[in-house]
């Protein structure tokens, strides 16, 4: 502290102070990470990464450790007068908050995005100082601020593991055409789908000057008008692309599979997860593949779903997957959600509906493969995805393994649901009684009374009483580099 105090008055005495306040409840890093979740991709995860540090670091250090080793401040004596804070904190000295936020932010962002984690590793270390120079902690205090910021970084591994940005495996190469500026090929493109700021009608007509661009129409399935475009043309298409969020790829991926053409893929959505495991991240890579030819086969899953007395070709309906498919709560909560977005902005409809779902939902009881169930939820996902614990883990690392991803929830055992939450929470599902993982080429789910709504790809689905899934392999052609 004498030491620091010694120094000569420069203008980085009023820069420290500045930086010192504005740390004051993480308001300085909730604005990086906005900064950062600005850009998709790794920054983006980098603020998220972040914002979750922060929060288990703010509440180790101010809630915890406050409480349990009360300290004085150093006299405010010890520093000059131009150094000190117009208002002093006067909560215990040890440890320091803001070290403690700084130093989470900081490490957790470059877990995600190193280059990133450069930058604001420098402006975390400046914070951390500036308690020291302003004279309202020891650097004991700032050092253990530093080592619980740290922890709550690496901690939150724990529940969201970290993942490479490297496309998913697949060891079936593809033949594909080259298409010239999109010659003979139909392109739908979703306006509403992601970013409103990015125009992906544009980009796609840049780089596809001589394709076909076809829009959504409202109240009309996007499957029955893409296959309708595809029928009056004939021959002369020869490759489909689209660009929107999951649920339109997930429609003009169906129609692909159906017609053995190959997809472009240009990530336009939300979250883009299906584009993200491809491994196509922008429209110029979707573009240097098809002017390549180059193209990979992928697996898909299919659901068949049965809506009527007895089995029969009359009464079922056949829907192609990319993601995942999934029976009992989730579909309630998906149908809810479109209700309440006609009043509510799409987030905050999804976390109501997910609360109200949640109290009310009723049991879903079923054969599973011939053995009898009763399950909250059942998700079956397209390929091995991981890790292997979580209702809606997040990533695939291979696309070619032939099997579906089956997970459930069984709502048979006492306090299914609060047992549920304690296992994702610690993230120890897979020593749970009441959480299920399978690897299954194909599966069968019968009702045992009545029919339900199931979701593909996050839309919501057909009603049914029969549903019968199995893996496709290669059942899909990506142009992929």
């Amino acid at each position: 502290m004498r030491r620091s105090a010694r120094l000569r008055p420069t203008g980085a005495d009023e820069a420290l102070r500045v930086l010192s306040r504005a740390a004051n409840h993480g308001v300085l890093w909730w604005a990086v990470g906005a900064v950062l979740a600005t850009r998709k991709g790794p920054t983006r995860r980098a603020a998220l990464r972040g914002t979750a540090a922060i929060a288990g670091a703010s509440a180790s250090a101010n809630l915890l450790g406050k409480r349990l080793f009360p300290r004085r401040r150093p006299a405010a004596v010890e520093v000059p007068v131009r150094r000190r804070l117009v208002r002093r904190p006067t909560s215990s000295s040890f440890p320091s908050g803001h070290a403690a936020s700084a130093a989470a932010f900081a490490t957790a962002v470059s877990m995600e995005a190193p280059a990133a984690g450069v930058a604001v590793g420098g402006l975390a270390a400046a914070v951390a100082y500036s308690r020291v120079h302003t004279g309202v902690h020891w650097p004991s205090d700032v050092g253990a601020g530093v080592l619980i910021g740290v922890a709550a970084a690496a901690a939150t591994r724990h529940w969201w593991p970290l993942h490479s940005d490297a496309p998913a495996h697949t060891a079936h190469r593809a033949s594909a055409p080259v298409m010239r500026d999109g010659e003979d090929m139909l392109v739908v493109v979703n306006p509403t789908s992601g970013d409103a700021t990015i125009d992906p009608i544009r980009q796609c007509k840049v780089a596809w000057p001589s394709a076909t661009f076809i829009y959504p129409e409202r109240g009309v399935d996007l499957r029955a008008q893409l296959q309708r475009e595809i029928d009056e043309r004939g021959d002369a298409v020869r490759a489909l692309a689209v660009a929107g969020g999951d649920g339109t790829v997930a429609a003009v991926a169906s129609v692909a599979a159906d017609n053995d053409l190959p997809l472009a893929l240009i990530p336009a959505g939300t979250l883009n997860h299906f584009a993200r495991d491809v491994g196509v991240r922008s429209m110029p890579e979707a573009d240097a593949a098809t002017e390549a030819g180059a193209a990979v086969g992928i697996d898909l899953g299919e659901v068949t779903i049965a809506y009527g007395e007895g089995d029969g070709d009359d009464n079922e309906i056949r829907r192609w997957f990319v993601n995942t498919a999934s029976l009992g709560a989730y579909p309630e909560m998906v149908r809810m959600r479109e209700w309440l977005q006609r009043k509510h902005p799409k987030w905050p409809a999804a976390a109501i509906a997910t609360a109200r779902v949640l109290r009310r939902a009723r049991p879903l009881r079923v054969e599973l493969n011939g053995k009898r169930r009763s399950l909250w939820i059942l998700f079956v996902g397209n390929g091995d995805y991981s890790p292997a614990t979580g209702i809606t883990p997040p990533r695939r690392p291979a696309m070619d393994t032939g099997v579906l991803d089956v997970r459930y929830l069984r709502a048979d055992a006492p306090f299914s649901r609060a047992r549920f939450l304690f296992g994702a929470i610690t993230n120890s599902l897979h020593a749970s009684h009441v959480y299920r993982h399978e690897h299954l080429a194909e599966l069968d789910v019968r009702l045992l009374g009545g029919n339900r709504r199931i979701a593909t790809d996050g839309e919501l689905g057909p009603l049914g009483n029969h549903f019968r899934f199995r893996s496709r392999a290669s059942a899909l052609t990506i142009y992929r580099s």
